[in-house]
């Protein structure tokens, strides 16, 4: 046994919460050992860890926040690129002596003291990193073997190693060469909300102001007929909801990013911006191109109404009532998903947002600033203002709601629509996947057998052998894997990106869903993981 330090324990409550999985509510997910000990975390202080727990850690896999090194010759460059990369995002867990497949190997024991000074002295030396940073590993004995753990806490710094910035993406330390990236993540660690640039020569006379009255009008009818705004000039309104203010920093004052991109004529935003724009596309008969599309370079404002026109043009409204009240699950769910594509996008960026509409899903991906990576649920999700200006003004007009609202409609209204769920993943670009079929109908299951009113049923009920019946909880893309995988017995991450059409990053998310529900097991080491099902 082990004393659990606070750096395990904010471990494996990420490992729990970042999954998905809510602690109080799915204990069982994790194994009882696991929920108690994550438990007592929010209650006492010091517990205990015993081999179960490193074992959960090392099933689990890499992953964003978990390293594994084999460090069979000693510590090597790799390891460094690695404390680099963890510091530039969201911080992490080293463990050394154990193979990339979580295989403990073990450090040599008389060596370990010595590794351990090795690694401090390179950390400490500003000829290798830059800026230097303190760390403390420590030994732990696992199965009668020594692995070193380090904790590596999210920097609020850039660093670098050897002169070479390395960032964290999923599994992998990626170097980091191109300024707009290295931008990206001085803006992340300084917290900066670049709506919030002044541009001094940008006046009244650059904004779109005959949207005014119009606005004034959605913020009156949203507020019940009453709402400051509409007593208020045209100057008074800006200046009320953020749009003309003073940058602290410089001491210059003038209308921001966000009047620019709420407001500003084409040409100024072209100007600020120029890579902004959405790409709406239509992709049901020709998958190769495109069956419509739609780019949208305009305001943010009449962005809005042109997407949910086309939203509305390539959707069908089924029907649905709520509360003895027709209500348009269309409108609902594309109005969550374009908004979160507007407001919620890092402007600074030179990545194309995108709304896109398949035959069995339609998806937005946008520009983000990060606050962490994974998938997000209801369970997890913690509210992160990226523009925080623009999204009060879209909240004045009744364009969205109070910050959070967008995630639990999303995960009701979908289940209504299309009987499946919807898959949030944050990341550098943000991607909100929404399920779609169009012989679905909530209406014509009532009566009948279906899921969709029922209680979704926790992980650890979900069975874990495809010869039985399958939780009809899961989606689409996991069904045939799981098909493939009864049929041919294993798979690779090509063959999953083959079969189901993602990318390569959305098919390792996929697989790592099925890994925590615990269908599949991964075999190997990155290069040559293969999975297979879970043995009943």
């Amino acid at each position: 046994m082990f004393i659990m330090n606070m750096s395990t324990y904010r471990y494996l409550k990420h490992v729990a919460l970042f999954r998905g999985i809510n602690v109080s509510k799915h204990l069982k997910n994790i194994s009882n050992k696991l929920g108690i000990l994550i438990i007592s975390y929010y209650m006492q202080g010091d517990y205990f860890m015993d081999d179960n727990i490193l074992r959960t850690v090392l099933s689990i896999g890499e992953t964003v926040a978990v390293e594994f090194k084999r460090c069979g010759n000693g510590i090597e460059n790799d390891t460094y690129e690695t404390v680099c990369s963890f510091l530039n995002r969201f911080g992490g867990d080293i463990y050394l002596g154990v193979e990339d497949n979580g295989t403990v190997r073990g450090v040599s024991q008389k060596a370990a003291s010595d590794m351990i000074k090795n690694f401090i002295s390179m950390i400490g030396n500003q000829n290798m990193f830059s800026p230097t940073v303190y760390l403390t590993p420590e030994i732990i004995k696992y199965e009668g073997r020594t692995i070193i753990h380090i904790h590596i806490p999210q920097s609020s710094e850039v660093h670098s190693f050897k002169r070479v910035i390395y960032d964290r993406v999923d599994d992998a330390d990626v170097k980091v060469t191109a300024t707009s990236q290295i931008a990206a993540m001085y803006i992340r660690k300084q917290n900066i909300f670049t709506e919030k640039k002044v541009f001094k020569y940008i006046d009244m006379k650059d904004l779109r102001l005959d949207l005014l009255p119009r606005l004034k009008q959605m913020a009156i009818n949203h507020a019940g007929g009453s709402h400051p705004w509409g007593n208020m000039s045209d100057k008074e309104l800006l200046q009320s909801a953020g749009l003309y203010g003073m940058d602290r920093g410089t001491g210059e004052s003038g209308y921001n990013l966000a009047a620019v991109m709420l407001l500003g004529k084409d040409n100024v935003i072209l100007d600020v911006c120029p890579a902004y724009r959405t790409d709406a596309l239509l992709r049901k008969v020709n998958l190769d191109r495109y069956d419509d599309r739609l780019i949208v370079q305009t305001n943010l404002i009449e962005s809005y109404d042109r997407l949910m026109e086309f939203a509305e043009k390539h959707l069908w409204d089924k029907f649905f009532l709520e509360a003895a009240n027709r209500v348009s699950l269309r409108n609902i769910i594309a109005r969550e998903m374009l908004v979160n594509t507007l407001i919620h996008r890092e402007f600074s960026s030179s990545y194309t947002a995108k709304f896109v509409i398949e035959r069995d899903r339609m998806y937005v991906e946008n520009a983000n600033r990060a606050a962490r990576t994974g998938l997000i649920t209801p369970y997890n999700f913690e509210p992160s203002p990226k523009n925080p200006i623009i999204a009060s003004f879209f909240r004045n007009i009744g364009h969205s709601d109070q910050l959070g609202s967008g995630v639990r409609n999303l995960f009701k209204y979908s289940k209504y629509y299309s009987g499946k769920e919807p898959e949030l993943i944050e990341g550098d670009v943000f991607k909100i996947i929404v399920p779609l079929d169009d012989e679905y109908s909530f209406d014509a299951q009532i009566g009948k057998s279906s899921t969709v009113d029922k209680p979704l049923i926790p992980v650890d009920k979900v069975l874990i052998s495809v010869d039985r019946t399958v939780d009809k909880t899961l989606s689409e893309n996991e069904r045939k894997v799981l098909k493939y995988l009864k049929e041919n017995g294993v798979i690779v991450s090509k063959t999953v990106k083959e079969i189901t059409g993602l990318s390569a990053t959305s098919s390792r998310d996929l697989m790592k869903k099925l890994t925590i529900k615990r269908l599949v097991v991964a075999v190997g080491e990155k290069k040559n993981r293969k999975y297979r099902l879970t043995q009943k």
